[in-house]
Order: structure tokens, then sequence, then C-alpha cells
């Protein structure tokens, strides 16, 4: 059994302490009016741009120019951006984590579903890390709760009087209903917490069976469940990331944000059973089962790259205009985001992991996995923030402290789970080829 460490309890719960405090000051400079958020703006400028206050008050800083009505529409867009920094921020930061255990539980299911015998090994590890998907998926409906209630304007089809001037977001308001999309969201997540309840509990059943029943349960079950996931996480990849720009949509969406979910999720399995092993937890892992996730860590890498490049060309190429902005967008605004996430979710990972021997190497997938789950949290970034916050983003204190409170939470909630069950599926009629795995060159 393992037994979390005391380290890990003051780790986490600092990175929560401090994330916190980080969180609640992102909040308090924040503009709570108009007029707090042109005085940020004109300082901005006058800083950044060395403009004097006349030339603001040119581009529509003052609310005292020439045409008040402009001004003051501009000034409440510039407002809403400026108050969506740190809720954005929370959001991105909830986001991400969240993935990370929904897109385990999605390679869990399909090892049950496939039968593979490479893996049963690991098991107990990614059955811990599903351990978050509950509380994390609460946090992210709750401020999706939050949306609703109009204490944010991260969706701004949730605004009834920007719906009423647009036909686009009008035509979609029998679906992109706030109570519809709060109700969804709420089938998404107790669908995904039901099968992992169920799947954990046959798992821990199975280590004290005479037979195979709940082994063949958990096939027949991860069987439905990924049909059921598949319609699901797409619905919710365009509820919870593709509506915040309500205008815009893409077809491979869905399938975009499962190959990031994916590769994050095999990413801290591989991180989190090294750790394991290290400490002495996991005997039956070795270097052949961490080759098998370095090569699904680089399958999914190129796999993501292939939608990624796949969506730009297709939206790029037709150029038309209430599509491509999506994309121009972030590459004016988010340059360096936008290029650097498909250097670093690419390139860096492709140029590491292509080498066979590299894979067996933990300080290599150690390496490689910290830089695909930093990229794929700026994926995430590059996927809300643009149309959250437009061009006033930034990575400073409300982004860091987010990142550090769920961080800290997600280590915490993963290695408690862990203590829960035995780290060795010994029921599992696999269990023993997996322990002999070796991978055949």
């Amino acid at each position: 059994m393992y037994v979390i460490t005391r380290n890990i309890k003051i780790f986490s719960f600092t990175l929560m302490i401090l994330g916190l405090f980080g969180i609640g000051y992102g909040f308090y400079k924040a503009p709570k009016t108009i007029d707090e958020s042109i005085e940020i703006m004109a300082s901005k400028h006058h800083e950044g741009h060395k403009h004097d206050l006349h030339k603001d008050e040119a581009h529509g800083y003052d609310s005292h120019s020439s045409d008040d009505s402009h001004a003051m529409s501009h000034d409440e867009h510039v407002f809403h951006q400026l108050a969506n920094r740190p809720w954005a921020a929370l959001y991105v930061a909830a986001f991400f984590f969240f993935m990370i255990s929904l897109g385990t539980l999605a390679f869990y299911a399909i090892q049950r579903a496939s039968q593979a015998g490479w893996s049963p090994v690991l098991f107990r590890v990614m059955e811990g890390i599903t351990g978050y998907l509950l509380p994390g998926g609460l946090l992210v409906l709750l401020i999706l709760i939050f949306s609703v209630l109009h204490f944010n304007h991260l969706f701004i089809w949730m605004d009834p009087e920007v719906v009423e001037h647009d036909k686009i977001i009008k035509a979609k308001s029998g679906y992109l209903d706030p109570y519809f999309f709060l109700l969804r969201g709420a089938i998404y997540l107790a669908g995904w917490s039901i099968y992992r309840y169920i799947s954990r509990r046959f798992s821990i059943a199975q280590d004290n069976s005479n037979d195979n029943k709940y082994h063949v349960k958990n096939f027949k079950l991860a069987a439905g469940f990924l049909v059921f996931f598949l319609v699901t996480e797409s619905m919710m990849s365009w509820d919870w990331i593709m509506s915040i720009d309500p205008h815009w949509f893409s077809t491979l969406f869905g399938w975009y944000v499962f190959a990031s979910m994916v590769v994050s999720g095999v990413t801290t399995i591989a991180l989190i059973s090294i750790y394991l092993k290290n400490k002495g937890y996991l005997p039956n892992v070795n270097d052949n089962h961490i080759h098998d996730l370095g090569k699904f860590m680089f399958g999914f890498s190129v796999f993501w790259t292939y939608l990624w490049f796949s969506q730009f060309m297709l939206i790029w190429y037709s150029n038309i205009p209430e599509e491509v902005v999506y994309f121009i967008s972030r590459i004016e605004d988010y340059t360096i985001p936008f290029w650097g996430m498909v250097v670093i979710n690419f390139i860096l990972p492709f140029l590491i992991l292509v080498s066979s021997n590299f894979k067996r190497v933990n300080w290599i997938i150690t390496m490689a996995g910290i830089i695909i789950l930093f990229g794929h949290y700026i994926d995430v970034y590059n996927m809300i923030m643009p149309s959250a916050v437009g061009d006033q983003w930034g990575i400073g204190i409300p982004e860091i402290s987010s990142v550090m409170f769920f961080g800290g939470l997600f280590l915490y909630v993963v290695f408690w789970s862990l203590t829960k069950a035995p780290l060795e599926a010994k029921g599992d009629p696999y269990n023993e080829e997996s322990k002999r795995f070796v991978y055949p060159f």
C-alpha cells in the first residue's frame, strides 16, 4: 500500500495556499469600473509606448472624446477584457488539470476495452489520476455557474443584450441556452464519474475474486463507455471551449481537444509511475512499460500536430473571413504562445522521443513529460484567452497562481487516491503477462 508522504502534503498545500493568495490578488487588482480600466490602459500606453495622455485620448481612452458613444463602447469592451483576465486564468488552469484526469480515464478505458496485456501494472496509477476527475470537474462546473450568473463575461452568448443584437448567436440560442448548457455539463461529468466509480470498484473486487467475472464486466463497461465518451467529449469541447467564441466553429475541434487531453494524461501516467518506481512502490514496472508510455507520448504528440495543422491549413487556405479571424487574432496578438506551442508540443517531443533508446531512460521521459505538459497548458491558454481577454493577455500573478492552486490540489487528490488500494492489480488475468512484458526490439 502506498502512503502519501509528508513532503507531498506540505508541497501540495503550500501550492494551494500560495495559489489562493495570488488568485485573490488577481481579482483585487482587476478593474471594478470602466473608469479604472481606462486608467489602467492609459498607464500601459504611457509606460509601454511613451504616449502622452492626449494621444491616449485620441485612441478612445478618454470617455469625454468627441465620439462619446464609440468611446464608451470601446471602453466597456476593454473593461470586460481586463475584468475577465483573472477568471480566464482560473478557467484555463481548472480545465487543464481536469483534462489530464479525463484524458487518463479515456486511455484507461481503451486499455480495458482492448484487453491490453502490457498495461495492468499501471492500472492503479491510472485509477489514482482519475480520482481528480470529480472534484476537478465540479470546480470547472462552478466556474461555469459563475459565468451563467454573470459574475464574468467569458461567454458572451450568455449576455441577453448581445444575443438580441447578434443574428449568428441568436440562431444558436436553442443550443446555447445557459441552463441547458449547465445541464449538459452535469450530464457529461456524471457519466464520466459514474464510469470511473464502477470501473474502480470492479478493478478492486477482481483482486479478491476466484474468477474473471469482474474483469469481464470491466471490459463490457469500458466498451460501452468509450461510445458515450466520444460523443460527450466532443460536445464538451464545443460547450466549454469553442463557445467562448460563438461565431467560430471547427469540425475537428473535438478531436483536437481529445488529442491534447490524452497526450497530457499519458504523460502524467509516465511521470507518476517513474516517481513511484523510484520510491520502490512499483517493482514490476520496467523499462519496457516506460518505453511504451514514451511511444504513446510520441504518437499522440504527432497526432495532435496532425489535427492542429489540418484545422489550421483548411481554415487558412479557404480564407473565409468569419473562420480565419480565429487564427489571425492569435497570430497577431499571441505570436509567441501560438507559434511557441507548436515548437513545444511537436518539434521538441519529436526530437527527444524519436529514438527508441531514449524512451527507456527515465530522466529523458521526465524531461519530455514536463515539456509536453507545459506545451499543452499553453495550448489550452491559446484556446481560451484570445476570445476571453483579447489582446489584454499576459503570464503574470493570475495565471501562475491559478496553476499553483489547481496543481497543488491535483497532486494531493491523486496521491491521496493512490493510498486507497494496493498499487498492484493482482487479480487482473493479464497481470502476470504485464509483469513479464518485454518489448521485442
